[in-house]
């Protein structure tokens, strides 16, 4: 086992994306995806911004190409967004430190979202929860995940949830402290996905509340109070009709751009779901049926 000394000093690999500003998130996402320990989004000249990816080992040139092409796809951003992307090594720097020193919580409505080593205080009526960034998708920085925690707070009122496409789990999690007498369910057919979400809700103590499983709904899927899916529009589509089967009370439905949100509620229309409320937070909609 290496020392702290050994891991300052070793070789780590930088992954710079110089893009257009609209598609920071888009470069984020990639780096996460391709498996990135740390990230930092650096502003530049000209409407640009350079997103950083900290890797262990050099990521490959396809993984990097293939994890930034899908993301541009789910984020509706064209390929010319992309100037240029960089790899380099970094030797005798604790980056790792640095970038935790820098990393601040994230607080939507009651929840504070906050990595494990971040101080967070204990505000009365606050529920924090402790997210590992850059391990999974769903940290709390991303406008969908917002949007899904402030439905959650709105018209979760208890009973059954089911969360499909958890991430990291931190809806799934959110939902346990919000109602702690509350049955959840959540899904993701990334087993790796899973295991991180596991691992967040032992480390929020609400484990004990939440059934994780590798799949998605299908038709065996049971009826719950709350679905949430914060997917993609191109995946919510085809599973729509399971989706609003299963919903007793309320399904959140997010990961929709602003673009595609009158295909969402036409969509809606067409299957007979005519009471919703569309929330909206920078290029992302989240639609409550």
């Amino acid at each position: 086992m290496r020392s702290a000394d050994d891991q300052r000093s070793a070789a780590w690999h930088a992954v710079a994306i110089t893009c257009h500003e609209r598609a920071a998130e888009a470069a984020e996402h990639a780096l996460s995806e391709a498996g990135a320990i740390g990230l930092e989004t650096r502003s530049l000249a000209d409407g640009q911004i350079q997103a950083v990816g900290y890797f262990s080992s050099r990521p490959s040139e396809t993984t990097l190409r293939e994890a930034l092409e899908e993301s541009l796809r789910i984020h509706g951003c064209p390929p010319a967004c992309i100037a240029e992307v960089h790899t380099e090594e970094i030797i005798a720097r604790d980056w790792l430190a640095e970038w935790k020193r820098h990393w601040q919580p994230v607080r939507v409505g009651r929840f504070l979202i906050a990595p494990p080593w971040c101080e967070t205080g204990d505000a009365p009526g606050q529920l924090i929860i402790h997210i590992e960034p850059g391990m999974a998708f769903g940290t709390g920085t991303h406008e969908t995940t917002r949007l899904c925690l402030h439905a959650i707070e709105r018209y979760f009122r208890g009973g059954t949830l089911l969360d499909i496409g958890t991430g990291t789990g931190v809806l799934a999690i959110a939902a346990a402290k919000l109602h702690p007498e509350a049955h959840i369910e959540a899904c993701d057919i990334d087993p790796q996905a899973i295991e991180i979400a596991r691992g967040n809700a032992q480390a929020n103590g609400v484990a004990a509340r939440i059934r994780f499983y590798v799949g998605t709904i299908d038709e065996r899927t049971p009826s719950a109070a709350c679905v949430v899916a914060n997917l993609t529009a191109d995946v919510i589509d085809p599973i729509l009709p399971m989706l609003l089967d299963v919903s007793c009370e309320h399904l959140i439905l997010s990961g929709i751009l602003v673009a595609q949100t009158e295909a969402v509620l036409a969509r809606l229309t067409e299957l007979g779901a005519t009471q919703r409320e569309v929330m909206i937070e920078g290029e992302w909609v989240a639609i409550v049926v």
